[in-house]
């Protein structure tokens, strides 16, 4: 029995040996997307005004520049 425990100890830390950089590097990698998503958002609302803004104005206005 002790041989066959033995094995699946030394198994377990070789899989634990992997599985927790890689959890790691997921975590670094999910952080990433979600700063992204966040400047992405964030631009979305920014351009999607600026768009409105020129619709109410009319397309054939000249543009005012913003200050």
């Amino acid at each position: 029995v002790a041989p066959g425990i033995s094995e699946a100890l030394v198994a377990t830390a070789i899989g634990l040996f992997a599985a927790i950089p890689a959890v790691v590097a997921y975590n670094r990698f999910a952080d990433q997307v979600n700063r992204l998503e966040v400047r992405f958002d964030a631009f979305i609302e920014e351009f999607s005004t600026i768009l409105q803004r020129h619709a109410a104005r009319g397309a054939g206005a000249p543009p005012t520049p913003e200050r």
